[in-house]
């Protein structure tokens, strides 16, 4: 009440409506230890209704997280303060994840429990055995995200995971009943759930149900009946208590209903002293851990090494010597099929679309209900799912996680990617089917705004790989991104390769460099990524038959590029006074490069239904369009 009230801004009404759930839960049942934040056998507590953060905030400081101290928690919702208006994830903290967008803690946890159960059946029970407990709201289960998760969770079986539902029936609008009819037992039973519907404010009720789901055989949902802003005189149980401070007034009431003769941010030395006895409990359990794990750690380290150099240097070794034309798709699973072959922190998947994402090796084993074995799962057609629960496999140890879809359908991913690019986690978002080379399957499936809307989103790398060494060197670069996502974007169509010739050196990296001069004196510079680079090479040839000479630049990845010195970027985009480019997506990328005397080559317009050569032809992305309308920018 306090913080959010000195902030005068915030949620009181979920911390107060479950702080009997989280405090049953902290002092009896999770296993923590405030003194070793990033203990790997710790259960994982995941905020998904994130507007309730001070109720985060309160349970860390109280156990004795050093993260958390009570000048931060008097600086809630201010600036660079640790305690930000929804939690966000810092290592160390005892914030797992970024929470807010409702739903997103949903899939986190399901990412958090599948990664257990993985590294469960790596290590053996007595290092790996862990619960996660998810505390979900009304608003998190109306979200589609919560539907996909869970629903996938149930499939895969995942007893380990718990949902605590603050079902306190109130929205921002609010009552729930006037957008929600669901049978809620009816909804998770029908997911594979186990459902135990309680009282949340009674000790003795939460207590057994958090005890009956420490042997549960699937995940569990604990239904908790509670009063939102509980113990407020007033605003107890109406939306009022939702997102706004209580009032100075109403806040004396609830002091004086609870018998709380402190002042605002005071705590007796009694209660803090028995907090921190419930925060110590679990270094008992850390040491206890810690003997096991030395047997193993030699195990552990070995499982948890990535080493991809070798296979990379052998890709690129096998790509100089092919002549033959290939998707990038197909460029993208003969990389993985190399990779995946001895590494054991790569967890691929699809939201099935394998067979068209190419996301699927040889290598790789499903993994199943009750089976985790493997390094590759089936999502489902649940792309938003996908992202979210990858997020979740990232951040709970050093999984590395892939998950394939169409380009076009990153608009149902973008939340979840947004967030791995605040968090700054490495997932990798292999994205096919990348424009209008889709061809037949018409505007509807292709991606034209896409690569905008991704380019704009800071902390993420955008690879548009044009044959099959750059999409060698797109891979290399992702996975040696520690603290970024990358997005893959991927043909259909078959690209001829023009990097033929073994380099050690990763000239992806740059962003943007050279694949073809025309002449000594060139007089135009072509700009182009992904399978327009064939085509930029085809009107560079076409134009030094009538004398135009030019270079033209392969600019696989725009972040990279501009993050290089100025120098660089200079040269590669002013050695000449015209520049043209060439995209089949939106121009917007592009105009700040050709500048206002050159061309952008694009598609500003929804595509069209036939064969991919065809609409090329139709949207003037031909070498014949293309280079006489350089011609004429020339000759002004």
């Amino acid at each position: 009440m306090d913080a959010v009230q000195k902030a005068n801004s915030g949620h009181p009404g979920m911390p107060m409506g479950m702080a009997d759930v989280v405090t049953i839960l902290f002092k009896y049942f999770l296993k923590f230890n405030p003194k070793n934040p990033t203990w790997l056998n710790r259960d994982r507590f995941v905020l998904s209704a994130g507007h309730g953060s001070m109720l985060l905030y309160s349970i860390l400081y109280l156990t004795g997280y050093k993260s958390i101290s009570l000048k931060n928690i008097k600086n809630f919702r201010q600036l660079n303060s640790i305690c930000a208006g929804h939690p966000e994830y810092h290592p160390n903290s005892g914030i797992e994840t970024t929470t807010g967008p409702l739903g997103q803690g949903i899939s986190n946890a399901v990412g958090f429990a599948v990664a257990e159960e993985i590294l469960k059946k790596k290590l053996g029970k007595n290092i790996i055995n862990h619960k996660t407990y998810v505390l979900a709201g009304d608003g998190c289960l109306m979200e589609g995200i919560s539907h996909e998760s869970m629903s996938l969770a149930g499939h895969l079986k995942l007893k380990n995971l718990v949902m605590l539902f603050d079902n306190n029936s109130i929205s921002i609008d609010g009552p729930t009943k006037l957008a929600v009819s669901d049978n809620f037992k009816k909804r998770f039973e029908s997911y594979g759930w186990n459902y135990v519907l309680i009282n949340g404010h009674n000790e003795k009720e939460i207590f057994k149900a958090l005890k009956k789901v420490q042997n549960a055989n699937k995940p569990t949902v604990i239904s908790c009946k509670t009063k939102i802003g509980y113990g407020s005189p007033n605003k107890s149980g109406k939306a009022s208590s939702h997102g706004s401070p209580l009032g100075t007034d109403e806040i004396e009431l609830v002091r004086k209903q609870l018998n709380w003769h402190y002042k605002p941010f005071e705590i007796p030395n009694t209660i803090i002293n028995e907090w921190r006895k419930i925060g110590k409990k679990g270094l008992k359990l850390n040491l206890i851990w810690n003997k096991k794990y030395q047997k193993k750690k030699s195990k552990v380290n070995k499982l948890l090494k990535n080493n991809f150099s070798n296979s990379f240097k052998i890709e690129k070794q096998n790509a100089a010597k092919e002549i033959k034309s290939l998707a990038s798709r197909k460029s993208s699973e003969l990389t993985l099929n190399s990779i995946t072959k001895n590494n054991n922190t790569l967890i691929g998947g699809s939201a099935d679309l394998a067979g068209s994402n190419n996301t699927k090796t040889k290598y790789h084993k499903i993994i199943k209900p009750g089976s985790f074995e493997g390094n590759y799962i089936h999502y489902g057609v649940r792309e938003h799912a996908m992202c979210g629960i990858m997020n979740g496999l990232a951040l709970h140890s050093k999984f590395i996680p892939y998950g394939g879809t169409f380009l076009i359908f990153s608009d149902y991913c973008k939340p979840s990617i947004r967030l791995s690019a605040i968090m700054k986690q490495r997932v990798i978002y292999v994205m096919t089917h990348d424009s209008i080379g889709l061809g037949e399957d018409g505007p509807t499936h292709q991606p034209i705004e896409q690569l905008s809307g991704l380019r704009a989103m800071p902390n993420l790398n955008v690879f548009r790989p044009g044959d099959r060494m750059e999409t060698i060197e797109c891979w290399e670069l992702a996975l040696n991104k520690t603290n970024a996502p990358s997005v893959l974007s991927l043909t259909r169509q078959n690209l001829n390769p023009f990097r033929k010739k073994y380099s050690n050196t990763n000239k992806c990296s740059f962003g943007a460099y050279e694949v073809l001069r025309t002449g000594n004196k060139i007089n135009l510079t072509i700009l182009a990524s992904g399978s327009e680079v064939n085509l930029a090479i085809e009107t560079s040839l076409k134009l030094a038959k009538d004398r135009v000479y030019s270079k033209v630049i392969s600019m696989p990845c725009l972040e990279l590029f501009e993050a290089q010195k100025e120098s660089y970027k200079n040269k590669i985009l002013y050695e000449t006074k015209f520049r043209i480019s060439i995209e089949a997506g939106s121009t917007d990328n592009w105009k700040k490069y050709v500048g206002a005397n050159g061309l952008a080559f694009g598609i500003n317009d929804f595509g069209k239904s036939a064969p991919f050569k065809k609409i090329y032809k139709y949207f003037g992305l031909t070498s014949e369009n293309i280079s006489k309308k350089a011609k004429k920018i020339l000759k002004k």
